[in-house]
């Protein structure tokens, strides 16, 4: 039907005859001649009709916006250069044009900017717009990118099952009710997890899958309940060998997809260290701003909130240096307002003036409780400067460390503070677990089958409020694009485990049996890792929403728009699965 793609039409083909085929992008009528830009997936091309062929000047004249159009004609060279696209040299001489399917009225044209709602509910419009299908392209590459370096890595590419047993994992699970066995029901994978870490068992050695994951989560901006991640296992590796592989691949990858230059070696910290210098374990390293403690310098001071929590157990009193911050007291409000969303119950700040002279040079409504040592302490800790504006946040270690690492990357953001540029990071050393005050028990900080950094079964009973895992997490540019682990490999210290997440012996045989059973047959050390190909895609193609790179993405309230899903069922189905709705009254 097609000799060429429209936007790869050049001036290598000059004086050659070809035939297109496309949507007519726009459509002008200059009355002597006649211009449509006709577009494909591989871009635009201009095509002229010449008014002497007057039957053909008429179907032009008449087409419209999205027309699906057959062209053939001749290559020439444009009078005017285009230099914005690549087939900006050259134009076709039209010859023929047959109208392949006229489009009726559309809900919105491509040169327009929809709202997301109408964007999501036509997709398929929405989809051909130039801007989107660089999006989509670029996940593309960025896919068999991957598949390539793996395959030649000698990596096994192993489908593992979508229908699968129901296993706690952090978050809820869709569920699938199985006609066959009436009231019992499937499972969708969170996430590949132990068919991997049986792969391992079963001496496949190095294992990857693009895995689609189903999470039923609570509803959040950029969160998709169904997400596409690249799984990987590897057996008899330690931390090391895991992240130096996958760094080196993500350095290659990222590089030729985009041509992005990454560190070599990428920066390694400990959870601890990126919770105490930037109050996240995600920390953006393009923003040059770091949580200062300052603890000691108002330890007894008047000031009562900064007192207390400076001799709590669990407190911490934590300063952020804004440089050269010219903020009204609205402006300072308003931060208030934001850390509080984060937990926070307020939020201290000191203006230096002039910091030669001491307690005079300061503005600052807790002033008067600080004696002139404290005031000296902190500005020193702070490296403050005259114009710099203080930020102060006092509570529970944790609550502090969200709130006012949240508060760093607004700042960094409202004052111009983020490098362009790539930062990747490893963070390492995660907590094995956190404490629970609401069921009161331990959770997982990563998931239950992520080895402890002792081997000591007892020495993690007896520590686990400080026990470290062997967890590491991929950051780049404040956005945690892979996480892993290296895996309990023996059944001993998996049911410790469990234990100590309060699942009894009981439950653990009846959730995991097949699990226990497998690390006593013979299981070798493990580990791996998981990349989120949604964010990555994204990043590498500049945009703030996964949404972008997904083709038929769900709704922030996980609906879908263009299919009206999700969506009741017929009550014969219903029971033909042995399910039975009853809805909440009001």
């Amino acid at each position: 039907m097609r000799t060429h793609f429209c936007g790869l039409v050049d001036e290598a083909l000059l004086g050659q005859s070809v035939t297109l085929c496309g949507w007519t992008d726009v459509a002008r009528n200059l009355g002597g001649v006649c211009f449509i830009d006709l577009r494909d997936h591989e871009g635009v091309v201009q095509v002229v009709v010449e008014p002497d062929q007057a039957a053909l000047f008429e179907v032009a004249a008449s087409l419209g916006y999205e027309d699906v159009l057959r062209v053939v004609g001749t290559v020439r060279a444009r009078h005017s250069v285009n230099e914005r696209i690549r087939s900006g040299r050259v134009e076709i001489v039209a010859s023929e044009i047959e109208i392949l399917n006229k489009a009726g009225k559309l809900p919105f044209y491509g040169h327009e900017n929809p709202g997301e709602d109408s964007r999501l509910k036509y997709r398929h419009l929405d989809l051909r717009r130039p801007e989107m299908q660089r999006m989509m392209r670029t996940r593309i590459k960025l896919v068999q990118a991957l598949r390539r370096h793996l395959d030649a890595a000698g990596f096994q590419d192993i489908e593992t099952p979508i229908l699968t047993k129901a296993t706690p994992e952090g978050a809820r699970d869709y569920l699938v009710p199985s006609r066959v066995h009436g009231g019992q029901f499937f499972a969708l994978p969170q996430s590949p997890q132990l068919f991997k870490q049986l792969l391992m068992m079963a001496g496949f050695d190095r294992y990857y899958q693009i895995a689609r994951c189903f999470r039923d989560e609570d509803l959040r901006a950029d969160r998709q309940p169904e997400f596409t991640q690249l799984d990987m296992e590897f057996a008899f590796v330690r931390e090391r060998d895991v992240q130096d592989f996958v760094e080196d691949m993500i350095r290659r990858v990222l590089h030729e997809v985009d041509g992005i230059e990454l560190a070599q070696p990428f920066p390694r910290i400990t959870y601890a260290e990126a919770m105490r210098r930037y109050g996240s374990d995600k920390p953006d390293l393009r923003i040059d701003l770091e949580l200062i403690d300052i603890a000691d310098a108002v330890r007894g001071c008047e000031f009562k909130v900064f007192a207390e929590w400076a001799e709590h157990a669990d407190g911490r009193v934590v300063g952020l240096r804004a440089p050269q911050a010219q903020l009204s007291r609205k402006q300072i409000d308003d931060y208030a307002a934001f850390v509080a969303r984060y937990g926070a119950k307020g939020l201290a700040w000191m203006r230096v003036d002039d910091i030669a002279k001491g307690r005079e040079g300061i503005n600052s409504p807790i002033a008067k409780f600080l004696s002139d040592e404290a005031i000296g302490a902190i500005l020193k800790l702070a490296n403050a400067e005259n114009g710099d504006l203080l930020f102060f946040g006092a509570g529970t270690y944790k609550v502090v460390s969200d709130f006012m690492g949240a508060l760093r990357l607004k700042l960094g953001r409202d004052l111009g503070r983020v490098e362009n540029a790539w930062k990747p990071l490893w963070v390492t050393d995660f907590p094995m677990f956190e404490w629970d005050e609401e069921g009161g028990r331990y959770v997982a900080l990563h998931h239950p089958f992520t080895a402890p950094a002792v081997d000591d079964i007892a020495d993690l009973r007896a520590n686990a409020k400080i026990a470290v895992s062997r967890g590491y997490d991929m950051v780049l540019n404040g956005n945690e694009i892979g996480g892993g682990s290296i895996r309990i490999h023996r059944t001993d210290m998996q049911a410790a485990v469990f234990e100590l997440l309060g699942i009894e012996a009981e439950e653990a045989q009846l959730k995991f049996g097949f699990l226990l059973e497998a690390l006593n047959h013979g299981a070798p050390p493990h580990g791996g890792i998981a990349f989120g190909i949604d964010r990555i895609a994204a990043l590498i193609a500049g945009t703030e929403s996964i949404r972008d790179v997904i083709a038929f993405p769900k709704t922030a309230s996980a609906q879908c728009l263009l299919t009206s899903a999700p969506s009741s069922i017929p009550a014969a189905q219903l029971k033909e699965l042995s399910v039975k709705v009853d809805l909440p009254q009001g």
